[in-house]
This record gives C-alpha cells, sequence and structure tokens, in this order.
C-alpha cells in the first residue's frame, strides 16, 4: 500500500511538472485576425461569396461567433480583409522614404513582376474570384473598385508624387501616371477567366514587363533646363 502511495505520488509530482502553470496562452487580435483571414480566403474559394457565411467561417476557425463578429462584424468587412491581404500581393508599398535604387528597379520590386509560381497562383486565383463575384454581388464589386484598385492606384499616385518630389521624376499628372502603369503591368501578368495565357513562357512574359517599365521610366526623365 504503501509503494503505491508513493507511485501516485511521484505521478502526481511529474503530471504538475508537465503541466504549463496558469491559464493557457490566448491568442492576440493580431494573430487571430490572420488566422481568419486565411480560413476565411479558403473558404470564399470554396464556395464564393455567397455560398460563405459569418457562422461557417467561425466553425471552420474553431472560434466562438461573438469573436468573429467582434474582429469582423460584417461580411463585407472579412472580404475587405482579404483584399487588403491580396494588395500586399499585388503592390509593395509603401517604401522606405530614404530607398535610393534604380527607378525602375524600385518598379520591378513594386510590381512584383518576378514572384514565384505558387504566389502567382493564389494572386490569380483571387484576381478570378474578385471578378466571377462581382458580376453576381454588386457588393463586391464596390469593395473591390474601393479598397482594390482604386486605393491601389492612389498609393502608387502618392509614391510617384514622392519621387517628382525628389526631383527624379518629371509627370504632369501622377493619378494618370498610376493608371497607366497598373494597366500596362496588371494587363500583361494577370489572364482573365477563360482566357488563355497568352504567353509562351514566364521569361517572354518578364521582358515585356520590363520593357514597359523602361518605356515609363524613360517617359519621365525630369528634362534639363537647356532643352
Amino acid at each position: 500500500m504503501e509503494v503505491r502511495t508513493k507511485e501516485r505520488g511521484g505521478n502526481a509530482e511529474q503530471a504538475a511538472i508537465r503541466r504549463p502553470r496558469g491559464r493557457p496562452k490566448t491568442v492576440n487580435d493580431d494573430t487571430r485576425r490572420a488566422e481568419i483571414v486565411s480560413e476565411a480566403r479558403s473558404t470564399f474559394y470554396e464556395l464564393g461569396y455567397g455560398g460563405t457565411t459569418m457562422d461557417l467561417v467561425a466553425a471552420r476557425c474553431r472560434i466562438s461567433k461573438q469573436t468573429l463578429y467582434r474582429l469582423f462584424p460584417r461580411k463585407t468587412d472579412l472580404f475587405m480583409a482579404i483584399i487588403a491581404d491580396h494588395r500586399a500581393s499585388m503592390l509593395a508599398l509603401p517604401r522606405d522614404a530614404d530607398e535610393n535604387l534604380p527607378l525602375g528597379e524600385t518598379l520591378e520590386q513594386i510590381f512584383m513582376i518576378n514572384i514565384d509560381e505558387t504566389k502567382e497562383r493564389e494572386r490569380e486565383a483571387f484576381i478570378h474570384l474578385a471578378i466571377s463575384e462581382s458580376q453576381q454581388f454588386p457588393e463586391v464589386a464596390t469593395l473591390m473598385h474601393t479598397y482594390g484598385a482604386k486605393q491601389s492606384q492612389q498609393m502608387l499616385a502618392d509614391w510617384l508624387s514622392q519621387q517628382q518630389q525628389r526631383g527624379l521624376i518629371e509627370i504632369a499628372d501622377v493619378a494618370s501616371g498610376a493608371r497607366m502603369l497598373m494597366s500596362m503591368i496588371f494587363g500583361a501578368m494577370i489572364s482573365k477567366p477563360g482566357h488563355p495565357n497568352d504567353w509562351p513562357d514566364r521569361e517572354t512574359r518578364l521582358r515585356h514587363l520590363r520593357q514597359c517599365i523602361a518605356i515609363f521610366v524613360a517617359g519621365v526623365q525630369p528634362r534639363t533646363s537647356g532643352v
């Protein structure tokens, strides 16, 4: 009996050592938001905007509906977060104010023209989702325009304005310049749903994108006072 008591006591001590003290660690809101956005993105891809519900996202994230609604009060808020996440995969902006790379090289980095195939497939998957769902749900079209294309264009225009203030470029209308750049680059980088890829290989497309950037850079070079 005494031996069994000692064994139990020893097991209890070992369990106490293994068991973490205090309350279990809680996940902070930023980490939780990132987890929710990731799971929601997969659900939107699978079921579309109309087929995705907040209850389903909460269930798949294994969190309470109260937690989900506290972080994302509406489905549109959740989709906006996914758009913001996607925007970061399209434009590497804002930039370091002290960056001093050649303009063409910086633009290549901003547009991430040479990302790997996995990231490229993820980027195109969201574009295809957004295009197809925008045709069915006006709120998706509004969100994509306001928080996607329009905000991306404004961020690029702001960056171009900064370069003009630094005397690195000369451009009459930075908003027009931003729109021009986005049309050239994204038009070549992203294939529309149902349309075959026009490029025989990635290297050919990359050369085209660099040519687009080179033409833009040549067009915004500051003029000398003697010309």
